[in-house]
């Protein structure tokens, strides 16, 4: 028998403490990951008895973090990001500022440097993708414009904070550290000269390695995961999708100087424009789900539960700027844009942790002679508790709109009031508000259920709360309002009253709930179209008499298109009193 195994015995601690301590917490009504963040504090070098190997437990959640983000990937298209760049590119960008300024004032208190407030601050501003992702998933809104939004805006802090890796070694002398170890002694010195350099070779690497994912990779990699899938075998398509997955987030890693977690994200949105992008991630999902379990216990190991005796009052100001200060700047900078609330809280509700990027930037700023030892044992026990906090802050969500909704005028007249878009353009033909579709979403199912109306002649109204897709719509000529359409106002706006049916083309069952509600009070008589992702959400639908309820992605919006269009060409040929 072999006695030094680190690699089994990592992950058969990791999986079978993650488990028992899993379904302890999900018992105590807990979330499953406060279990995972736990396992890893038992397996932990801070705590007595067996200690895992950190440094192989921390590859392997990489790779959990490649596969998840790979999944992301296919099903957020380049359109989507694109949808959402005017929100997600300045929000992110005041957002890591705001926060980063948040770190430096307050370890000016502390008496630390400018350089080490600088690394603080931005490892505080950056969230973790892993447990957004996750947050979004288990409340069914990664597809939602709210979704979208929060993994844009997520996209973008990822590629700062990758251009910020590369230019903190070259700034260190400057700010009063030194070269990393191993590295070129004189490099910090020679920040005038070496600076514009080094961030133009950043930017033109990234810039690089997206142009050829988006030229080469959209047609190459479709071909192949086809070609593939041709052989009939079922695991040579699997092993294709991994392969895939992981050999792009290293290469785009080892070539390109891009985070893995980026590369494998760009990896999916290419793999998407195949039409078998669906098999891939559901073939993808049960490794994504087993990894990123691992992510969370490398996260546990980290944690040293002595600060929290050692240091309280300055964790408990770290843990206030990422859950509180961060998050209502995100919120007052999404309303600011004139976003509804519920996007706002949804936005700053995933903003409220940190991740994986503050870790390598503590890391960094040590190995750089920034930060202080403290302040990256500050940053892992912020992370470790605003990472446990996250799902309870995110439960938050509707209870706080509707507070904030009851009490604040402002945040009511932030949100619609002196919006041109929160109400159709009175150029709209009173025919075209008559016996119209209403379609709720116009993303990728709801636009091809759009396209199909248009190319029919069949007049209907888009309520939508992405602000650019609106803005793109009305310049088409294709009546628009923006909105939350669970909002009761936004359908009195699309003139529901009198429409002859309702589409909702978002997978949001309780928001579609609501949506019927207010459309049976104003419209009894109205026939209703619903799109969801599971079976048990449609059978909730079906209950509250939903109408026809569709399941699925890529399949279901031709679908859903060819039963409108029947549904209307069948009230059209119907006789009428």
């Amino acid at each position: 028998m072999h006695h030094s195994l680190p690699l089994i015995t990592t992950i058969a601690a990791g999986f079978g403490l993650a488990l028992v301590m899993g379904f302890i917490a999900v018992r105590l009504k807990l979330p499953a990951l406060v279990g995972y963040l736990v396992a890893g504090i038992l397996v932990g070098p801070a705590t007595p008895g067996f200690v895992a190997d950190a440094a192989l437990s921390a590859q392997l959640a990489e790779i959990g973090v490649m596969l998840l983000m790979f999944g992301v990937g296919l099903h957020f298209s380049i359109d989507d990001l694109m949808a959402v760049k005017r929100i997600a590119l300045p929000g992110a960008i005041l957002q890591i500022a705001v926060a980063t300024l948040m770190g430096i004032g307050l370890s000016s208190l502390w008496g630390w440097s400018l350089g080490a407030g600088l690394v603080f601050g931005l490892a505080l501003s950056v969230a973790s993708t892993v447990v957004l992702l996750k947050a979004l998933e288990a409340r069914g809104v990664l597809e939602s414009i709210n979704g979208r939004i929060a993994v844009g805006w997520l996209v973008v802090e990822d590629l700062v904070m990758v251009l910020v890796l590369v230019l903190l070694p070259p700034l260190a002398g400057w700010l009063g550290g030194h070269a990393p170890a191993g590295g070129d002694a004189g490099h910090a010195e020679a920040v005038p000269g070496n600076l514009w350099h080094t961030l133009f070779f950043a930017l033109g690497s990234v810039a690089l390695f997206v142009a050829l994912m988006l030229v080469v990779g959209r047609r190459l990699f479709p071909w192949l995961l086809w070609q593939v899938a041709r052989t009939g075998s079922r695991e040579l398509f699997t092993l294709c999708v991994i392969a895939a997955a992981i050999s792009i987030a290293y290469a785009s890693s080892e070539l390109f100087g891009v985070s893995f977690a980026l590369g494998a994200f760009f990896a999916g949105m290419v793999m998407r424009e195949s039409e078998l992008s669906h098999r891939a991630a559901e073939d993808s999902l049960p490794l994504q789900d087993a990894f990123s379990v691992l992510f969370f216990v490398s996260v546990g190991m980290l944690f040293d539960p002595r600060i929290l005796f050692e240091q309280p009052l300055q964790l408990l100001s770290v843990v206030a700027i990422i859950i509180i200060g961060k998050s209502l700047a995100a919120m007052a900078l999404v309303l600011l844009l004139r976003y509804p609330l519920n996007t706002a809280l949804t936005v700053s509700a995933g903003l409220a942790q940190i991740g994986e990027f503050s870790f390598i930037l503590a890391g960094l700023g040590v190995s750089l002679g920034l930060l202080p030892p403290a302040g990256q044992s500050l940053i892992l026990a912020g992370a470790i508790i605003s990472i446990a906090l996250n799902p309870l802050v995110f439960s938050a969500i509707e209870p706080a709109q509707r507070w904030i909704r009851a009490r604040s005028d402002l945040a009511r007249r932030l949100e619609r009031r002196d919006d041109p878009l929160a109400e159709l353009p009175a150029t709209v033909e009173p025919e075209r508000l008559n016996g119209q579709v209403v379609l709720v979403g116009y993303g990728r199912v709801g636009g091809r259920i759009g396209e199909a109306l248009l190319a029919r002649g069949v007049p209907f109204v888009v309520a939508e709360q992405n602000r650019e897709l609106v803005e793109d719509l009305r310049r088409r000529g294709i009546a628009a309002v923006r909105g939350d359409a669970a909002e009761p106002a936004v359908l009195v706006q699309a003139h529901i009253a009198r429409a002859r049916m309702l589409v909702i083309a978002t997978p949001d069952a309780f928001a579609a709930r609501r949506m019927l509600e207010t459309a049976r009070l104003l419209n009894p008589g109205i026939e209703t179209v619903v799109r969801t992702h599971s079976e048990e959400e449609a059978e909730l639908l079906r209950r509250e008499q939903a109408g026809r309820v569709f399941i699925g992605e890529h399949e279901l919006a031709n679908g859903m298109a060819g039963h409108i269009l029947e549904r209307i060409v069948a009230g059209d040929a119907a006789p009428h009193a």
